[in-house]
């Protein structure tokens, strides 16, 4: 029987504890544990991961807490809905094959440009960011725009990208003026504050590894990722020819 539970998706100690629960009825944790031939503290982990999905139930006797086994016919609704979640899965992924394909067949030959639509597309740019080999990001951006669309920039991306150890160094815009170090060792940045008024800036220019990645952060929100060497490489000798020019 413990085989053919984990056929339906229980794990094999699921399938024990539950199997368990379903000869005993209402027992306690001690109990189901020494029926399932298991610890204690795992019978409680498996416990919670089936309660989760719908297959126990609890209630508490006095002081005791007791934990029932749901009919067996409930297996048959966990199973709709991971059908449910694999047709999702197999829809998202029809949704990204012609990108696959496009990489699969350009490989270095020739730029890859790839769109990403709206505030969520340009989190999925981020990501892209943290990826790289070359342990270093150039970027040129608004801070005013980036942080009016992204409140959260400061306490999510930059945290998770120092973690990674990856270094920053930015050219920046704000109307709140020079507000960054100049040589920031604690966050992995450096930085340099341009005017906007000399440069009414409001998208965001990031070159990492390979790739040049271009984002529009008002009006309609998405970015481009061109990755190519060449492009790659000259927009860093112009991010350098902007950044030695600045004081």
């Amino acid at each position: 029987m413990i085989t053919e539970l984990k056929n339906v998706g229980l794990s094999d100690k699921e399938a024990k504890v539950y199997l368990a629960m379903l000869e005993l009825g209402p027992a306690s944790v001690l109990e189901i544990a020494a029926k399932a031939g298991i610890n204690r503290p795992t019978a409680y982990v498996q416990i919670e991961s089936l309660k989760k999905i719908g297959l126990v139930s609890s209630q508490t006797k006095g002081k005791k807490q007791l934990f029932i086994a749901e009919s067996p016919s409930q297996l048959e609704h966990i199973l709709d809905i991971r059908n449910k979640e694999l047709e999702q899965q197999k829809q998202e992924l029809r949704s990204i094959l012609p990108e696959l394909g496009t990489i699969f067949r350009l490989g270095d030959e020739k730029p890859l440009v790839r769109y990403f639509e709206g505030k969520e597309g340009l989190l999925r740019m981020q990501e892209e960011f943290l990826k790289i080999k070359t342990r270093e990001i150039l970027g040129i951006f608004s801070m005013d725009a980036v942080y009016n669309l992204f409140p959260e920039h400061s306490d999510d991306y930059s945290a998770r990208r120092i973690k990674k150890g990856i270094a920053s160094k930015i050219i920046y815009t704000s109307e709140k003026g020079p507000t960054l170090a100049a040589n920031d060792t604690q966050t992995l940045r450096k930085a340099k504050f341009l005017s906007p008024q000399k440069m009414p800036f409001t998208a965001d220019i990031t070159v990492f590894d390979n790739s040049i990645a271009i984002s529009s952060l008002k009006g309609k929100i998405g970015g481009t990722i061109i990755t190519n060497t060449e492009v790659a490489n000259s927009f860093k000798t112009l991010f350098q020819l902007v950044w030695n020019s600045l004081e």
